[in-house]
């Protein structure tokens, strides 16, 4: 029991703490209120449940790492992606390598800071119907001339410019039209899989991680697509953010986000994104990319 003399000391305690929380609490909530919302977004790779799912833990753990309100906003498309960071509806984008390049040319300023760890040497699987009778090789497979071929979104690092690039390595001189009967655009590498799977078309172009997180899933039928090759290595996605956000957010912002990424060590978060961890990393890594997209058209 507390003695009657005592109890109004602590009133007067209790009552001093909870000022002095409700003090904090409100110059937190006011710092916080000098900033607009931190805004990102991410190319649209595969189905829209993943990328809620992968997202929206991002979102969450940035928020309580750089004490601002953080939001993450889907997007259509590959150039819905670009555009919304260029225009500045975004400052954040998770970006694949070619549309990171495409991205970092429109906005003066902006720059990559992180990918992840699988990105410095990232891969592309051709897959195809078990009909077709294609089999498993090391060496490009040639005999996918004539067949119904689908990439993924047109901009798409591995779902279209880099395999796009060693169709014409194996056939030079060549369009990818005039190597195959027909040819698709998917849109994302999820719907790739479920058209080669279908039989929709009968080869396609995807990306080794959302392979790999749909095998996981069990969302591939593996006695009706296969994978039949694996490509060389190249650079791909990675973290994408615009040159004037330490000018909103206050200096230091844009090395605290950084910080922030790169010390992602929660499986809940790495696991939709098919990494192990985000490294930094600089526009240089992604200079091979330029270079292949002007050899194929893609960039001026």
């Amino acid at each position: 029991m507390i003695d009657a003399r005592l109890r109004p000391l602590r009133t007067r305690l209790l009552t001093a703490l909870f000022a002095v929380v409700q003090t904090v609490l409100g110059i937190a909530a006011a710092q916080a209120a000098d900033h607009p919302p931190f805004v990102f977004t991410g190319i649209p790779d595969q189905d829209e449940r993943r990328l809620i799912e992968r997202f929206g833990k991002v979102a969450s753990y940035l928020e309580a790492k750089l004490g601002v309100p953080v939001r993450y906003i889907p997007v259509k498309n590959y150039p819905a992606a670009v555009t919304a960071f260029t225009n500045g509806q975004v400052q954040l984008a998770w970006f694949g390598g070619f549309t990171g390049v495409q991205a970092r040319r429109a906005a003066s300023g902006a720059r990559a800071i992180a990918q992840g760890a699988e990105d410095a040497t990232f891969k592309t699987y051709l897959i195809a119907n078990v009909r077709t009778g294609l089999v498993p090789s090391k060496e490009f497979p040639k005999a996918i001339a004539g067949k119904t071929f689908t990439f993924g979104a047109r901009t798409s690092t591995s779902g279209r410019l880099m395999p796009e690039h060693f169709i014409r390595q194996a056939f030079p001189g060549q369009t990818p039209d005039q190597v195959f009967s027909r040819v698709g655009y998917s849109g994302d590498h999820s719907r790739t899989i479920q058209l080669v799977q279908s039989g929709a078309f009968e080869v396609g172009a995807v990306d080794y991680t959302v392979w790999d997180l749909e095998t996981k899933a069990g969302k591939v039928d593996a006695s009706a697509v296969s994978v039949i090759w694996e490509s060389p290595t190249y650079p791909d996605y990675q973290w994408t953010v615009r040159g004037d956000v330490d000018t909103v957010y206050g200096a230091g912002f844009t090395e605290r986000l950084t910080a922030a990424l790169v010390a992602i060590e929660d499986p809940a978060i790495l696991e939709p994104f098919g990494r192990s961890k985000f490294v930094p990393v600089t526009d240089t890594a992604y200079d091979p990319l330029i270079a292949v997209a002007k050899s194929t058209g893609l960039l001026d």
